[in-house]
Order: C-alpha cells, then sequence, then structure tokens
C-alpha cells in the first residue's frame, strides 16, 4: 500500500470520542486541538514572523536567527526544484544534528517532498535497503558516512547525493580546525556529477532563476518517513503526516506552559527519531525556543553539556540522565541547576531508583524540577503521555497528551475494564498514516476498532486506573532498547544466520553500564565448523556490514543447541532467564 492509498487509516474525526477519564485535567478547549490544514514549513512561518530575530539554533556556539533558517529553507527549496525533485519524491536524509539536516526537512517540505530519515551510523546494506525500498530519488548525507554510501549508491534509484560537512555551520576558527583535522579526509569527486558538495548545492539556489513556489500543503498529507520496527520486529518506514507535528506544538503549548520565547531545548535527541525531530526540535522551533544543537556527544559529557548551555527544557533517555549522575564531584560541585524547568525522561523505562537519584542531584544542586517520565513510539512521533510534575502516583507514566486517546484493549480489540493489564493502544490526530507500501504491517499495527476509530497497537503492556493515568508493565512484543534505540533481535539474527558456518541464532538484551541493554547473541553452527577467533571475526564484520552501529552484538556464546517452545521455535525467554541466572550467579562468586 502506498502513502497516497492510505486515506482510509488516515485520522478524519472520531466516530465516537472514547473514554477520557483524564480530561478532568484539561480545559475543555484543550482537549479539543485545532490542528490547521497546512504544511509543517507553513505552521513554522507563521509562527516564527513575531521571532524573526530570536535564535533558532545554537551549533557549537553559532547562533542562527529563525530569519536567518527561513532565507535558507527558501535557497534550498530553489535548489531542490532545479534537481529535480518534485512533490510526492522522497529525499533521504542521512544526518546528525547539524543545521543543514533541518533545513532540508523543512525545504523538502516547502515543496511537497518527503524526507526520509535515517541513522548516518547505519550499516552500507541498511543504507541501500531503505534508500531502494523507500523509492528515494534523492541523498543528503554526512561527510562520514560518504566512503559508505559510494560503494553502494549504484544499487539504487538515487540519482544525486549531497555530502554535508559537520563544519559547514561551524563558528569560523572550529571550522577550519575540523577541516584540518577530518574535513580533507572526505574528498568528493568532481569528476562524478552525482555528488555535490552543500555548500554548491546552496550557491545553485542562490542562483537558480526557478519560481520558487509553495505547494498547497495539507495536514493529512505525507510529510517525513522515520523507521521502526512495527508489531513483528522488521525494519519499516513509518509515514508521519504534516498534522502529527503540528499536533505535537499544539499539545506543547498546553502541556509545557512555562516554557517562553528565548528559553533553550537542549536538543540532543537525533533528528532520524521522532523524539528528536518532533519533540526536541520542531516543536520548540516553532514555540520561539532556541535549540541547542548536539550533533555527537558521549554520555559521560552530558552533565558537562548541561552547566554549559544552561537550557530550560532538556529531553533524553534514562541513560543520559544516569550518565549526569557519575560526573565527576569537583565537576558537579560547580553545577547550578536553577535553570531547569522540564527534565523529561523517555524512550526507555525510568526505574524507580535511578528516578530518585537524578531527583536528588537536582536538589543537590539548585533545581526545584523533578524529572518527568514520557511515553510514545515512532508511529505516533514519539510522544503521547506524560507524567505531571507533582504526580503523587508513583510508577505512573501520566495521562495522555490532550486530543490523543490512550485506551487499554484485550487480544480481541476489546476495552479492559480499569486496573486490569492489556496492550496500550493509541488514537488521534499523533498517529501515523501508515507503513510505506507495507499494506500487511499497516493492517496489523492499525485496527478499526467497534467506536469507529483507527487505534494504533502500540505492542507495550499496560494498566490504566480510573483517573486515567497509566502504568506501563511490559513489552508485548519482542525488542531491546539500548540508549534509547530500538533494536530487533530477529534483524540480528537474519543477519547471523547469512554466514554459512551459522545453523541457528538467537539474541536476548543483556544489561549495560550506560546503554541499559545491549545485544548478545546465541549461536549453533553447521557440522563442520567450529568456534575460533577467525569466525568470531567475520561474524562481526557482516553484522558491521549490515547492521547500524547500536545493534551489533557485543557478546557471541556458541551451543550445540538451543532450548525450544512446545511448537518448536527457539525459546528466546528460555535463553534470557538462562543469562541473567548465570549473569547473578557470577556477580555472586565475586562478591
Amino acid at each position: 500500500m502506498g502513502i497516497f492509498d492510505m486515506k482510509f487509516f488516515r485520522f478524519l474525526g472520531f466516530k465516537k470520542k472514547p473514554n477520557a477519564p483524564w480530561s478532568k485535567y484539561y480545559k475543555k478547549k484543550e482537549m479539543n486541538l485545532n490542528i490547521p490544514d497546512m504544511s509543517l514549513y507553513q505552521y513554522y512561518k507563521k509562527h516564527s514572523t513575531e521571532n524573526l530575530e530570536l535564535n533558532a539554533f545554537d551549533y557549537f556556539g553559532k547562533k542562527i536567527t529563525n530569519r536567518e533558517v527561513l532565507e535558507k529553507i527558501d535557497v534550498a527549496s530553489k535548489s531542490f526544484l532545479s534537481y529535480g525533485i518534485r512533490r510526492g519524491d522522497v529525499v533521504t536524509i542521512c544526518m546528525p544534528n547539524t543545521p543543514e539536516g533541518i533545513i532540508s526537512v523543512l525545504a523538502l517540505n516547502k515543496i511537497g517532498a518527503i524526507a526520509n530519515m535515517l541513522h548516518p551510523l547505519s550499516s552500507e546494506n541498511e543504507i541501500k535497503s531503505t534508500l531502494n525500498e523507500t523509492n528515494s530519488v534523492m541523498l543528503i548525507v554526512i561527510d562520514v558516512s560518504y566512503e559508505k554510501v559510494k560503494k553502494i549508491i549504484n544499487d539504487t534509484e538515487v540519482y544525486k547525493v549531497i555530502v554535508v560537512k559537520a563544519n559547514n555551520s561551524m563558528p569560523l576558527l572550529m571550522n577550519i580546525g575540523y577541516e584540518i583535522i577530518r574535513g580533507r579526509k572526505t574528498k568528493v569527486s568532481k569528476n562524478d556529477n552525482k555528488y555535490i558538495l552543500w555548500k554548491d548545492f546552496i550557491n545553485n539556489g542562490k542562483n537558480c532563476k526557478m519560481n520558487n513556489f509553495n505547494y498547497d500543503c495539507k495536514k493529512d498529507d505525507p510529510a517525513v518517513m522515520l523507521h521502526s520496527g512495527g508489531t513483528t520486529g522488521n525494519p519499516k518506514a513509518i509515514v508521519l503526516s504534516n498534522g502529527n507535528f503540528m499536533t505535537l506544538v499544539e499539545q506543547a503549548k498546553v502541556v509545557f506552559k512555562d516554557l517562553r520565547k528565548k528559553d533553550k531545548c537542549l536538543s540532543i535527541m537525533p533528528i532520524f527519531h521522532g523524539f528528536g525531530l518532533g519533540v526536541c526540535i520542531y516543536t520548540p522551533l516553532c514555540l520561539g525556543v532556541e535549540c541547542i544543537l548536539i550533533p555527537q556527544f558521549k554520555a559521560q559529557e552530558f552533565g558537562n553539556i548541561l552547566n554549559k548551555h544552561k537550557p530550560e527544557f532538556v529531553i533524553g533517555v534514562p541513560t543520559l540522565f544516569e550518565a549526569m549522575l557519575k560526573t565527576p564531584k569537583e565537576k558537579a560541585d560547580r553545577f547550578n541547576m536553577n535553570y531547569l524547568k522540564y527534565a523529561i525522561s523517555g524512550g526507555d523505562s525510568l526505574k524507580k531508583s535511578l528516578e530518585k537519584n537524578i531527583n536528588d542531584f537536582f536538589r543537590e544542586h539548585g533545581s526545584n524540577v523533578s524529572i518527568i517520565q514520557g511515553y510514545g513510539m515512532s508511529e505516533c512521533l514519539a510522544a503521547v503521555c506524560l507524567d505531571f510534575k507533582n504526580n503523587p502516583k508513583s510508577g505512573s507514566i501520566g495521562i495522555p497528551f490532550p486530543g490523543c486517546y490512550i485506551g487499554i484493549f484485550s487480544p480481541e480489540d476489546r476495552e479492559v475494564p480499569y486496573g486490569s493489564e492489556g496492550e496500550i493502544c493509541i488514537s488521534g490526530p499523533n498517529v501515523m498514516l501508515g507503513y510505506y507500501n507495507n499494506e500487511k504491517e499497516t493492517n496489523l499495527a492499525l485496527h478499526i476498532h467497534d467506536d469507529g476509530n483507527v487505534w494504533l497497537h502500540s505492542g507495550d503492556l499496560g494498566v490504566m486506573d480510573k483517573d486515567g493515568f497509566i502504568r506501563y508493565t511490559s513489552r508485548l512484543k519482542r525488542l531491546i532498547v539500548s540508549s534509547g534505540y530500538n533494536v530487533y533481535p530477529n534483524q540480528i539474527e537474519a543477519v547471523l544466520e547469512k554466514h554459512e558456518a551459522v545453523m541457528i541464532s538467537s539474541v536476548i538484551a543483556v544489561p549495560h553500564k550506560y546503554k541499559g541493554e545491549v545485544a548478545k547473541a546465541f549461536i549453533v553452527l553447521n557440522k563442520g565448523y567450529k568456534e575460533n577467533d577467525k569466525l568470531i571475526d567475520e561474524l562481526k564484520e557482516l553484522c558491521k556490514k549490515n547492521l547500524p552501529k547500536y545493534s551489533l552484538p557485543v557478546e557471541y556464546e556458541f551451543r550445540k543447541s538451543l532450548p525450544r517452545t512446545i511448537v518448536g521455535k527457539v525459546d528466546f525467554r528460555k535463553l534470557q532467564i538462562e543469562n541473567n541466572e548465570k549473569r547473578m550467579s557470577e556477580l555472586n562468586e565475586k562478591k
């Protein structure tokens, strides 16, 4: 099913308003969001007219105003048009958090094209398959990924590659330093007209005589594609509409009442993730909040980054806040965090003990703010539920954002009584249009329930109380969350089993000091093959070529057989239990 055939699944208004016991916490007008019928670009431009001289971005200390961003969008959109990009075309953006990546999203949106967001650390084969599966015709890529792209680009339909140097928008001295140390390593061939540097691409737009026009885009038109495992764990392209993004901004106006123009947001979550693009960048931009762009960082530096920039609005995964707690005492003693207004954790469950330690750290360093836990998924732009600042209900992930509805349902799509466990399902203007060219998976994820509404099935289990507060309990689908990134075991297994020596494999999650969880692979070899260093190196190289960096297994264990369920499937749950017991035994022996 193509994105233009998904009208059946688009949110066109509730047939019957779902139950909303949490509505008492909002005003009536707040529950009825008014989402304008326009594009992301038009909505941002409308909100920026009063904020033209306010800073939109801070990139390594270089400030870029909203006026400058709008001018850069105009130039980039003209250049896209001159290179043949038209409404409905898919352009892949393989970038970290840089001004060029965000400007590209909005410039493409202005002319009705679709931005397909891809992790710059993706493997060669993953880049190739994503380009082909999304029918991408152009690629915008960071310079550090250029060599990978060169190896696979001729196996795709991409006719133009725009290479962005990470120092393009850096301050002058830093720009020169980067060029000396790293920039010269990227030599883009001047003899191959398939490639062009961003600087030349922009100059082309400045010189272009074409009319720079806006398409009449609607809120239900496709705008961005993100990537997820959906209900089965197989990678899919999530098609998000203009309305999905604008809904998030309208909800933020209600939920983050203390946020003001000129405040700063630490935009540390990546733009190829809904959390990053939707919550950390597009929403602050439209609210007149300055985005501090962090393209690359070490978790251990999180505390120092906070102390340096002093942002009022901080959003991150639990592992980032955990790393903050490990800031050396001599540095942490200099922190004064009284600037904080909101500290939000998402992407994974926030353990109660970690929540307490984070709040204690804030109190010890001058802040009265408590960390707030959020919940969402890429299929609904990463954010649908948020805890209260002072929620007395321990362990809750809060209540749904206004205009968004969450229900707890049985496998038969029947809503379960309050206090009963079931699958967390979401309905409302946050929900995706569907999966690109994948009718089967779209139908598995989006169900029309008896109330006539379209509900997104999250694959997560939870409980709702009579006041509408939701408690996340566990995952229904098989998934590893590593530093906030979704890692799909069956994707890793499929790669490992390409090797001629591997008969079967199974992947589980193991604890990691900073990342929370990482992947461990159990492998049974075919006859005639034995475990040795050479084989392990070959498996590592195979994974490196076919998987994103964050999905790579950190451990390999070889066995003669793997446990099976009654129906003969590999019992990965039993492997998980066995490994956990073995780890606990080893820890006890050390004591």
